[in-house]
This record gives C-alpha cells, structure tokens and sequence, in this order.
C-alpha cells in the first residue's frame, strides 16, 4: 500500500488546516489595523493593513490550489504575485497622497498595534514554516509572512521616533519601505513561478 497516495492526502489536509488558520487571523488583523491606521492617521499601519490583506488573498488562493494539479497551482501562484504588486503600488500611492496632505501620526497607537501584528505575524510564519519545502505557493507564502514579521518591527520602530520627534517622516518611510517589501516579495514569486514554468520540477512520487 506504499502507493496509495495516503501521506499525500494527509500533508494537503495539514495544509489546508495551516492555511485556513493563517487566513482568519491575517482578515481579522487587516480589518483591526487598517482601523486604527485610518483613526492614528498613520501611513504604516495602513500600508501594514494592506500587506496583510494581500497575504489574505495569497493564502486563500494557495488553499484552492491545494491538491490540484501542477499548472493549476503554477497559475496561482502567479495570481498571487500580481496581487502583491498590485497592493505595493497602493500603498506607494497612499504615502504620496498623505506626505502632500499631512497630518501627524500617533506614535503609540503605531506601536501597540505593530506589537499585536508582529504576534500575529510570528504565529503565521511558524505556522507556514512547517509547509515551505512545499509548492511554490507555500514558498510565496513563507516570503509574505516572512517579510510580514520584518515590516511589523519597523512599524514599531518608526512609531517610537514618531512618538519622540513628533514628525511624519518616519511614518512615509517605513510605509514606502513595507511597499518596497511587498513589491519585491511579488517580484520574487513571479519569478519563481516563471523558472518552474520552464524547467517545470519531477512529477516523481505523485
């Protein structure tokens, strides 16, 4: 019975179980912090909300591909990938669109809420880290919650300098600078998902 695809059925029940865990706590945490982005008036967090819709909608794509079929997958992956660039090209806009309209950002609201999303996040990657020798789309997934956990300390850092200068500048920044990350985790999915298209991996043990 060494070919009854068995273990196989089980490791995409365990994904599906990881994905669907990591989707309801990315939603809810881009509700909350997009929330209190828009009540702090603050460029990070909502760029930070942003990213965590984004890995959202990478985890709810990653759990349809779950299972399926390798170009099934490979099309996904590359769903995700736009996703990515599509929300960091927002989130650009929205740091220009606050640097020309002002307003100052509450630090301690930047830090508390980037404290509760680097919990969230550590939960994620932890989570996720188990599956990311899988497909591309759990590798996609590892780079967003990865580079999620990356982007939560700088809010929390920038928050803290917001919080002692009583400036906006470090608010943009780490706001451009959690667009960049988003940018290029969709720039690197994209990529791997093209090498895989030409040099597509063994089909041996399915």
């Amino acid at each position: 019975m060494a070919d009854c695809g068995c273990e196989l059925e089980a490791d995409s029940d365990a994904q599906r179980s990881t994905l669907r865990i990591v989707l309801v706590i990315n939603a809810a945490m881009f509700l909350t912090e997009m929330a209190i982005g828009i009540v702090a008036d603050s460029t990070g967090l909502i760029a930070d909300s942003l990213d965590m819709l984004a890995d959202a909608s990478v985890y709810a794509i990653s759990l349809y591909a779950v299972g399926r079929a390798a170009r099934i997958r490979r099309s996904a992956a590359t769903a995700s990938g736009v996703l990515q660039l599509i929300l960091g090209v927002g989130v650009l806009v929205e740091a220009a669109r606050r640097f020309i309209g002002g307003g100052e950002p509450v630090g301690l609201a930047m830090m508390g809420m980037g404290v509760v999303a680097l919990i969230a996040n550590s939960i994620c990657l932890r989570l996720i880290a188990k599956h990311k020798g899988g497909d591309v789309n759990f590798r996609a997934s590892y780079i967003f919650s990865a580079n999620d956990v990356i982007a939560n300390i700088g809010v929390i850092v920038s928050g803290l300098i917001v919080k002692l200068s009583g400036s906006q500048i470090p608010d943009l920044v780490i706001g451009i600078l959690i667009a960049a990350v988003v940018v290029r985790g969709g720039c690197k999915i994209l990529l791997e998902t093209k090498q895989q298209m030409i040099h597509p991996p063994s089909s041996k043990g399915r």
